[in-house]
């Protein structure tokens, strides 16, 4: 770890340049009627060394009372007052103090200056004697951590080539809670008094321990005491800051805060509980430990990550939980790895034990649709009363994929939806707990990604409580070769977040410590970490040998006494349970785990809804299916176009200053709207307008998304002439529309994703939108993408209905921002390219219910507008990923009519051609099937070559799932026409490979389909150009040479 090589420097004392420096500044104080500046009159002309108690540290004492002072003479002792007069009035160094005079009024023959001179001494050494107490007491609260007994091993410092190393004073530097880690082992830090010896760096000796010193206000450890001997001030600091708790805290730059926490932990007499509360932390324990136990004799070759080593893992997500619903607090939403993920199932949600047990059993057949899930990774959703606060909680513990950490955004953004949803804009009713292991919280992004989003005005969840169990291992991985800070935690000091260390092996410490941490999110509504500082009973998994890699570590391991057995004697030595009624409660909970293993026997088939995380009841049947198979009219009224789109081409707040450029946009939309025709934003902006009419909140979220990164959007105006002044017209729609929200993000996409795909889980009625900057940029959130929302529903049979916007095309603009890889998108879909499916009445929309996600390139703003609105109105949920176009948001022939958006309309899967073709199907000689924007560049080049009547242009809209009803009947219009491929994207990219195997199936083999389109490359455009331009003629001219296959099988 870290060396605290610097520690002391910063606390050496100021030199007396600095400090004369320091005295001679100005200094602005705030008092009655305003500022004041106060110019200190005395400059210092002469050597500090002539006035002693001037260096050091003191200088800021001296210049404290000469402030006070200059406010009012009163506010100083005597002695001071006299002091600063005759410094004023120019009297020598040394000669400026003067003894107030004493009772009997005599000075007993002596000069003023003798009295003076002689005096000086006693006062200096009783102001540097409080400073270097200040000093001692600030060095505890900022790095009495560092000597915190944070290990349950309690074993000595050994490095890795098993050779000890020298630890002076008498605690040791267990940072490390196994002691063993040679690269993180340090001194204890030199600044803090854990010795006599050491007390000679403040400039204090032993003989003054016993002297007693007035407290600042900077610590609680006086308790009703203002002033106590240094003995007792060192005994409760290292009470208070180096015993099982350590606290990280005096980063924080909020005063209220730190004085918050430091009255939490210095307060004699703090930590102490009831006899109740004993029972119940051992009832917890025992619950815990036996479980795991019960686990481990029933299945002893069987994965489950179990919690051995840290089982006070349960009491503490149990404290924090009851702790909470105490302060009101109704749902919490957690999400966790796979470690004690059963016990905290089983203990803390509550699952049913043989719900749990039954997943052991191989011969369990799976009854729902999808795949499915191994066990640890599982969610549930549970609402029960919280028997400590008599409420009723509602707990949801999230599915989540084998990456670690992955699930902390999806968490938080679930949070925010159901806060959003109850109207909880404070974070008073619904929190999240987020669990992390050691190696994973210091290694992954992630984590980074997700604090930064904890105090966001859109994506703030006014707190979360992070709880680390810190095993001090990554699977075989020492955390020296981890991690390159001191601690896993010190990710969380960028948001000013507590962090509170806590050897694992005391749970009493760790339920305080889990009470402060819920307290402090009560309070402050911010985040706070809880490190339990524990060990790995076993290996990453109960088939690893950990003796491979870590084999000090384990020898240690294997002698030490289990955390239940060392405080449940502990208890019993105390009288607050007997041994008979500790092995009664341990008998009890064996019972309860045997009976439903008993039952467990009895399932045959496994529910995976029965681990669904986030339920929509009143959106499917009681069975878990859709209400109906069909889709309504997404069109929407003529009146009510034009009443968004008056909306939408105006400012609906008085006194509004826009930019001149938004006038002339504005004004645009205006004359599209009465001429009935919209572009791409005005599409979108009907889309989103008409469902917001309906009561559908809308949730957009991205980099730049409110205005929009091709400035196209404008969803939120800007007045010119007052600073923050916003309007978002959107929310002007009508008196009861639900709220639309539209944000800019951080600029993250792995953790935004995240938090909007959590956002999406809470509510089918909502439409929850992710814009990426440029489609290129989703691959930072692939994670999300592959392990959630392509797959989410066959794992954990929950239907999330989010939608990716990915602009995508060929614009010349280079290798990046140039596609959306929508390859990578058609390869997970799960349609079989070599089945021509089943035909019937309602196909389309079972499509739709079968997929794992629909996947679109729309080529006209009503299009758009059709699959958003589809989107909402399908009777399911499924994601949507939407390439959206650059060049087309400008596009003069990017326009579609009103009527392509009225009543009986609907979003169209393929858009066949409709010019002179279409009128003489038989003279037609090619058909050019294609995507997206390269439609209008093939128009263009069909028209130039006056070859409309011979080739027709079809647009796929909808690639995924694949539409085999629409593209049988467009290649059986056509007779004579031979089929190709069009697409502006590599042969290797694009559609090509998704789309050809399915053309074929859909013509029975019975004719080849060529490709028109750029070769294969490695990058996926070019950065020239000219290049780009050559490269897009020729594949024109292989599209419209009638002759460029023939010859070719």
């Amino acid at each position: 770890m870290h060396r605290l090589r610097t520690t002391v420097a910063r606390l050496r004392p100021l030199t007396a340049a600095q400090t004369a420096q320091s005295l001679s500044q100005p200094r602005t104080l705030g008092v009655e009627g305003g500022l004041r500046t106060f110019q200190p009159v005395r400059r210092q002309n002469t050597s500090v060394a002539a006035e002693p108690f001037l260096n050091g540290t003191s200088s800021n004492y001296v210049e404290e009372m000469y402030y006070a002072w200059l406010e009012n003479p009163r506010n100083v002792h005597k002695s001071w007052d006299i002091f600063f007069r005759n410094a004023n009035a120019g009297a020598p160094p040394g000669a400026a103090y003067q003894t107030p005079p004493p009772l009997n009024g005599t000075t007993q023959g002596l000069t003023s200056v003798q009295a003076l001179v002689g005096a000086q001494p006693n006062v200096e050494k009783l102001v540097e004697d409080h400073l270097a107490v200040q000093s001692l007491i600030r060095a505890y609260q900022v790095r009495g951590h560092h000597i915190a007994k944070l290990d349950p091993l309690d074993i000595s410092c050994v490095d890795f080539d098993d050779a000890p190393c020298t630890v002076r004073g008498h605690h040791m530097a267990q940072l490390d809670p196994l002691g063993i880690m040679a690269a993180d082992v340090k001194p204890t830090p030199s600044d803090i008094t854990t010795s006599h010896d050491k007390l000679g760096l403040y400039g204090l000796a032993e003989s003054d321990l016993d002297k007693v010193f007035r407290l600042p206000t900077t610590t609680f450890i006086g308790g009703n005491e203002s002033a106590l001997p240094l003995r007792e001030i060192i005994r409760r600091l290292e009470s208070a800051y180096c015993q099982h708790i350590g606290v990280e805290f005096m980063f924080i730059n909020d005063v209220e805060q730190c004085q918050w926490i430091r009255q939490k932990f210095e307060t004699p007499g703090v930590m102490q509980f009831s006899l109740e509360e004993k029972r119940t932390l051992l009832a917890r324990m025992i619950r815990s430990t036996r479980f795991e136990e019960f686990l481990q004799r029933k299945w002893s070759s069987e994965k489950r990550f179990g919690l051995e080593g840290c089982e006070s893992l349960i009491p503490a997500l149990k404290t924090i939980i009851d702790k909470s619903s105490q302060s009101g607090v109704e749902s919490v939403i957690m999400g966790m790895p796979h470690r004690g993920r059963l016990n905290v199932l089983a203990n803390v949600i509550r699952k049913d034990l043989d719900q749990i047990f039954c997943q052991f059993d191989s011969k369990l057949e799976a009854a729902d649709e999808g795949s499915g899930d191994v066990k640890y990774h599982l969610g549930m959703y549970h609402k029960r009363m919280n028997r400590v606060s008599k409420r009723d909680i509602s707990m949801s513990l999230m599915a989540n994929p084998s990456h670690l950490e992955a699930v902390d955004p999806v968490v938080q953004g679930k949070t925010k939806a159901e806060q959003f949803y109850c109207g909880d804009t404070e974070g008073k009713r619904v929190m999240s707990i987020l669990l992390h292991g050691d190696a994973a919280f210091a290694g992954q992004g992630i984590v980074y990604e997700t604090f930064h989003l904890s105090d966001l005005p859109s994506y703030t969840t006014h707190g979360t409580i992070h709880v680390v169990v810190n095993n001090q291992i990554g699977f075989t991985t020492d955390p020296r070769m981890a991690r390159s800070s001191p601690y896993p935690t010190d990710v969380a000091r960028v948001v000013n977040a507590p962090i509170f260390h806590v050897n694992a092996d005391d749970p009493e410490a760790v339920m305080y410590v889990c009470n402060v941490a819920a307290e402090w999110r009560n309070t402050f509504h911010k985040d706070v970490v809880v490190d339990l500082v524990c060990y790995r009973r076993n290996g990453h998994n109960e088939m690893d040998e950990p003796m491979f890699t870590q084999p000090l570590m384990y020898k240690q391991i294997k002698k030490q006494k289990g955390v239940l057995q060392k405080f449940a004697e502990k208890v019993i030595a105390e009288g607050v349970i007997t041994m008979q009624d500790y092995e009664e409660e341990v008998a009890r909970y064996d019972k309860i785990c045997e009976e439903a293993y008993t039952r467990s026997k009895d399932e045959k088939i496994l529910h995976i809804k029965h681990w669904l995380d986030s339920p929509w009841p009143d959106f499917f049947t009681l069975e878990g299916q859709p209400k109906s198979m069909n889709c309504p009219s997404t069109g929407i009224s003529e009146e009510e176009l034009s009443h968004i789109g008056k909306i939408a081409s105006s400012v609906p707040v008085e006194d509004f200053t826009i930019h001149g450029g938004l006038s002339r946009i504005l004004k645009g939309r205006a004359n599209m709207v009465s001429q009935r025709v919209c572009d791409w934003a005005l599409g979108e902006y009907m889309a989103f307008g008409s469902l917001l009419k309906e009561g559908i909140h809308i949730r957009l979220s991205g980099q730049d998304v409110e205005r929009g990164t091709f400035s196209h959007r404008h969803h939120v105006l800007h007045d010119q002439n007052v600073d923050k002044r916003i309007c978002i017209p959107m929310n002007h729609i009508s008196p009861n529309q639900a709220p639309y929200t539209v944000c800019n993000s951080s600029l993250s996409e792995y953790g935004v994703l995240g938090f909007e795909l959590g956002f999406a889980m809470a509510s089918p009625n909502a439409l929850v939108v992710w814009e990426a900057q440029f489609g290129d940029f989703h691959n930072t959130a692939q994670c999300i993408i592959d392990q959630f929302i392509s797959s989410g529903q066959a794992k954990w049979v929950r239907q999330n209905g989010i939608v990716l916007l990915l602009p995508h095309g060929m614009e010349g603009m280079g290798p990046e921002h140039s596609s959306a890889r929508p390859e990578r998108f058609l390869q997970m879909c799960n349609d079989d390219p070599d089945v021509f499916p089943k035909l019937s009445e309602d196909f389309a929309m079972r499509q739709l219910y079968d997929c794992n996600w629909i996947v679109v390139n729309c080529s006209t703003p009503a299009n758009y507008y059709h699959v958003l609105r589809r989107q909402i109105l399908q009777p399911f949920r499924k994601p949507l990923i939407v390439f959206t176009p650059k060049s087309l948001l400008r596009h003069p022939e990017a326009k579609s009519s009103f009527d392509d958006m009225l009543p009986g309309t609907h979003f169209k899967r393929i858009i066949p051609d409709d010019g002179p073709a279409a009128a003489n199907p038989e003279k037609v000689k090619r058909i050019l099937l294609c995507s997206g924007k390269i439609y209008y560049e093939l128009t263009r080049e069909r028209n130039n070559r006056g070859m409309d009547d011979t080739v027709a242009v079809v647009r796929v809209e909808q690639l995924s799932p694949f539409p085999f009803d629409l593209v049988k009947a467009e290649t059986e219009r056509y007779p004579n026409a031979d089929l190709v491929w069009c697409q502006e994207e590599h042969k290797n990219q694009g559609y090509y490979d998704y789309v050809k195997p399915r053309i074929r199936t859909t013509i029975n083999h019975s004719q080849p389909v060529w490709y028109a389109g750029r070769e294969p490359a490695a990058a996926p455009a070019t950065g020239n150009k000219q290049t780009h331009l050559t490269e897009l003629q020729r594949l024109l001219d292989t599209a419209f040479d009638l002759e460029a296959f023939s010859g070719k099988a």
